[in-house]
């Protein structure tokens, strides 16, 4: 797996680097800026790229202004953005027409290594990763005549944990639950929200992130 990384502090960008070799990923790029990571894709094809959102020169949104160039430049290289803080205003712009092949991390996350190696291979894959924190701060919206109102506790940790991109299988292990009863509440959730129960992992997250944004 080819991954590029574009990070102005150089021990943190060292650091991600390190790990991702570790994990038997090939590092083609470090990057300082957006400019020279979208120099570097232009000659380096990569499978993803793990950007910050906030690079110079304004280390204010640069990184996803580069994200989003990627995406429309590149739709097969998945893009990974990492942020210091919850930025969901900036997070809703880069997941505004798909969630397939996109990630979005705290920097936190970094320090729990499988984690995040186990995030950057499922977007490379073209799947999803999203921040809990995120997926929170989501759930917690409050809109008249609110959907998610109808869904029970339960249901609302296993959604919580469908928009973080984990299978069905994953959220039962997590919450110690049979296959069978998690299909049960996918099932309940997607009946009670009005969506579509589509066949794969990444096409579910859309369509819970799509419905929160609305």
């Amino acid at each position: 797996m080819r991954v590029a990384i574009a990070e102005d502090s150089v021990l943190l960008r060292e650091g991600v680097a390190r790990l991702l070799a570790e994990s038997g990923m090939d590092v083609v790029a470090q990057c300082g800026d957006a400019e020279q990571l979208l120099a570097e894709l232009g000659s380096e094809p990569v499978d993803v790229v793990v950007v910050d959102i906030r690079l110079p020169p304004t280390h204010s949104d640069e990184g996803l202004r580069a994200a989003l160039e990627i995406r429309a430049r590149f739709p097969s290289t998945g893009v990974l953005v990492l942020s210091q803080y919850v930025e969901l205003g900036l997070a809703m712009k880069l997941l505004a027409d798909s969630a397939e092949g996109v990630g979005y991390l705290l920097k936190d996350r970094i320090s729990d290594v499988k984690e995040f190696l186990a995030a950057v291979r499922r977007v490379a894959a073209g799947g999803s990763a999203i921040d809990p924190i995120i997926v929170s701060t989501l759930l917690s919206r409050r809109r008249t005549d609110d959907p998610l109102e109808r869904l029970t506790r339960r249901e609302r940790e296993v959604l919580d944990l469908m928009a973080q991109g984990n299978s069905n299988q994953g959220i039962a292990d997590k919450l110690v639950l049979t296959l069978r009863a998690v299909e049960k509440y996918v099932s309940s959730i997607f009946t009670k929200l009005q969506l579509p129960a589509t066949g794969t992992e990444s096409r579910r997250v859309l369509a819970v992130l799509l419905f929160l944004r609305n």
